[in-house]
């Protein structure tokens, strides 16, 4: 209750008792204006008391407000120091994952520079490896000798023997997934041994290999090479079907579509014909 309230309060109690004093003077119509004043006084008294409640009911809810806003500050500071540290821990582990990419890269190449000179090295033993004594006419061979074979002999089993080991030890490094290691392997066969029967099949694997590393654009050019460098070579076909593959892969399918009935028209009886109606048929399109 405000002193002002209070106050009027007070006034009006004392004009009551003086009226009450004066005993015949006071009418019933001073009384109803006395008890009116006394019920307005009553009902601001009673506003008043509501009023001063609802202000510490704010003042409570502002409290508690700011209470919780400094337990989420507190809260968020700690989330943003975590999420720092979490940041770091993620920086140093991408500086150790590439660290460790160099030196696996750093290892193919030592690997591949060894395997090559590996292959010189017994390229040359092969070349100096001496011909057999030819045996003077007339002459026995002396007992328990092997009889003599041509001059040439070693050299040819060396040479025959030297392109297949290369280009079965590329070939395994595909089928472990070294795809980089094999790259380098049969691309070093072709260049080797440009007309040797294993040269197309080398020249296939390559684009296998640039397919499994989703390389698709590079396997299309590769399998186009096989195609027109190659063109009576038995790989032509998994060429044509891989290359309609790599097309879907990159989401072009009309030029999909045309690759893989080409592969149904050109070579209709071929295993690879029949795997690409089955892809045709996925794609929507029948073929016959």
């Amino acid at each position: 209750m405000t002193p002002r309230i209070a106050l009027r309060l007070a006034a009006r109690c004392a004009l009551a008792v003086s009226l009450l004093g004066a005993g015949a003077c006071v009418t019933s119509s001073d009384i109803q204006k006395l008890q009116s004043q006394i019920n307005e006084l009553q009902d601001q008294v009673a506003q008043l008391k509501r009023t001063a409640s609802s202000k510490e009911e704010v003042q409570s809810v502002n409290a508690r407000i700011a209470e919780q806003t400094q337990t989420l500050l507190k809260s968020n500071a700690t989330m943003v120091a975590k999420v720092d540290q979490i940041e770091d821990r993620q920086n140093n582990l991408q500086g150790s994952i590439e660290q460790t990419n160099y030196r696996i890269d750093h290892i193919v190449q030592q690997v591949t520079q060894a395997q090559h000179d590996l292959d010189e090295t017994r390229a040359a033993v092969a070349r100096l490896t001496p011909a057999p004594p030819a045996t003077a006419p007339g002459a026995a061979a002396a007992p328990g000798a092997p009889p003599p074979g041509p001059a040439s002999e070693v050299t040819v089993a060396a040479d025959t023997e030297s392109p297949t080991v290369e280009y079965q030890a590329a070939y395994r490094d595909y089928q472990r997934g070294n795809y980089d290691l094999a790259i380098a392997g049969f691309k070093d066969f072709i260049g080797k041994y440009p007309t040797s029967d294993l040269a197309d099949n080398a020249a296939y694997w390559i684009g296998e290999c640039l397919y499994s590393q989703k390389k698709y654009q590079d396997a299309i050019a590769q399998f186009d090479s096989v195609v027109n460098s190659y063109p009576q070579s038995d790989k032509v076909p998994s060429a044509l079907l891989k290359k309609g593959y790599a097309y879907v892969n990159i989401g072009e399918k009309a030029q999909a579509i045309v690759q893989l009935q080409y592969v149904v028209h050109e070579h209709p009886k071929s295993p690879e014909a029949t795997k690409a109606r089955e892809e045709l048929k996925r794609l929507g399109v029948e073929s016959r």
